[in-house]
C-alpha cells in the first residue's frame, strides 16, 4: 500500500473520530496539487467551487502557475460552516533559450489551425471528468527513467521567440524507454496531436489526469483500465521538440499543475491541520 494512503488511513483511524479537524497534504505553493480529508459527511467548497468529495471525506484542488495567493476553503459539516483562509506562495520560474525548432511548430501555418484547434477542444473535453477513481489519493511513481530535462513553469524561448510557459516535468531518455503510469486510472484519450505528438491522457479520479506527451507508441488504447507502474507507452520525439523525452502533466480539471511537488524523491508532502467550528 502507498505512503500516503497508509498515512491517510492512520489520520482516519486516529484524527477523525471526533470529526473535528480538516487535514490538507501538499505544499502552499502556486502549481500545487492539495489532497484532504474531511469528516464523512463533509461539504467543501474551494473558493465557490464545489469539490467531489469521496464517502470517506477525501477531496482534492490545486492552483495554477500564476495563480492568486489568496484563496479560501469552505467546509459544511454538522450544521455549520467552516471557512480556511488558504495563503499560497509564490514561485520564481526558468527561462530557457531553445533553437533549432522546426519553424512550423514556432509559427504553425495557417493550414494547420483547424487541426490545433481540434486538438484543444479534445484535450478540453478529456480534462472535464470527474471520476470516482480514488487512485489520485496514493502516492506517484516516476514514469520514466531518465534526467529532468525540463521543469514546470518555465518559459521557453523557441528560435528567439518567446512562447507559452511549459506546464510539465520533462524526462529526457532513447526513444523505445519504457513509460509507465504514475497511477492507477482510466485511459481517456490516445490521440497524435500537432504539438504534443502522440499523446496520452489517464483518469485518476476526482478531476485530476496525468498526461504523456511527443510518445513513439501506445502500449493501451481509450478505455483501458491501467495500474499504477504499467507498461503505457514508449518514449519518442514526436510533435514539436529538440529531442527525444517524455513530457509528463498533471491537471486538476483545467489547472495545470507541477508533478515535482508530488514525488517523494523531490520533496517532502507536508501536512496542515485545521480545526473545524
Amino acid at each position: 500500500m502507498k505512503v500516503w494512503v497508509k498515512a491517510l488511513l492512520l489520520l482516519v483511524s486516529s484524527g477523525f473520530a471526533n470529526a473535528t479537524e480538516v487535514v490538507l497534504e501538499g505544499k502552499l505553493t502556486q502549481g500545487s496539487l492539495l489532497r484532504g480529508q474531511a469528516p464523512e459527511g463533509a461539504q467543501v467548497w474551494f473558493n465557490d467551487t464545489p469539490l467531489k468529495v469521496a464517502s470517506d471525506g477525501r477531496f482534492v484542488f490545486g492552483i495554477g502557475r500564476d495563480a492568486e495567493l489568496r484563496h479560501q476553503l469552505t467546509v459544511a459539516f454538522a450544521g455549520s460552516k467552516t471557512s480556511i483562509p488558504l495563503v499560497f506562495s509564490r514561485r520564481e520560474y526558468d527561462i530557457q533559450s531553445i533553437t533549432g525548432v522546426a519553424q512550423k511548430y514556432v509559427e504553425p501555418p495557417a493550414s494547420v489551425t483547424a487541426r490545433i484547434a481540434n486538438d484543444n477542444r479534445i484535450v478540453r473535453q478529456a480534462r472535464t471528468v470527474v471520476s470516482d477513481h480514488s487512485a489520485i489519493f496514493a502516492t506517484p511513481v516516476r514514469p520514466a527513467e531518465g534526467r529532468i530535462s525540463g521543469v514546470y513553469g518555465s518559459q521557453r524561448i523557441f528560435n528567439g521567440q518567446p512562447r507559452n510557459p511549459h506546464f510539465g516535468l520533462d524526462i529526457a531518455a532513447p526513444v523505445g524507454a519504457k513509460v509507465i503510469a504514475a497511477w492507477d486510472g482510466k485511459v481517456l484519450l490516445a490521440e497524435d496531436l500537432y504539438f504534443s505528438g502522440l499523446t496520452l491522457i489517464i483518469d485518476h479520479g476526482h478531476g485530476v489526469t496525468s498526461t504523456y506527451m511527443h510518445l513513439n507508441r501506445f502500449a493501451v488504447k481509450v478505455g483501458d483500465e491501467v495500474r499504477q507502474g504499467q507498461h503505457i507507452a514508449d518514449v519518442g520525439a514526436t510533435g514539436r521538440v529538440t529531442g527525444p523525452h517524455l513530457d509528463w502533466r498533471i491537471n486538476w480539471l483545467q489547472e495545470r499543475l507541477d508533478p515535482q511537488l508530488l514525488l517523494p524523491e523531490f520533496a517532502t508532502i507536508p501536512e496542515q491541520r485545521f480545526p473545524l467550528q
